[in-house]
């Protein structure tokens, strides 16, 4: 059974910087996929970045590139996005998904492309 638990949310202030992390249980890190997304309330769930581990490349939605990295640690089996310079725009839950393989056509920024999901981490960023 596929597992991804997110921690490392919490409420922090305008500027701070943060670390997300999430651990991957039942699943590897190989020809496949990882990334983070968030949904803020009243919003569509957005996708933030992903990693393609065949490869080790990421691609990041180009609103989020400039303050946001992805990474990970495969033989830890745990994905990572930092945060930082954050908004109060930023509030919002924080998911870790994958996907069990990798297809060059697939736009994985898009959350119907991901096959297993965590239950979400929440980022509140006060003004």
């Amino acid at each position: 059974e596929v597992q991804l638990v997110e921690s490392g949310g919490g409420l922090v202030q305008a500027g701070a910087s943060l670390r997300l992390s999430c651990a991957a249980s039942g699943f590897t890190f190989d020809d496949n996929v990882i990334g983070w997304f968030r949904h803020a309330p009243g919003k569509e769930r957005e996708g933030i970045a992903y990693i393609v581990n065949g490869d080790g490349s990421t691609y990041y939605a180009e609103s989020m590139k400039d303050r946001f990295t992805i990474s990970s640690e495969n033989a830890k089996k745990t994905m990572y996005l930092h945060l930082k310079s954050l908004k109060v725009e930023d509030t919002a839950t924080y998911y870790c998904a994958a996907a069990r393989r990798y297809y060059t056509a697939f736009n994985y920024l898009n959350q119907w492309a991901m096959d297993f999901w965590g239950i979400g981490a929440l980022v509140i960023v006060s003004s």
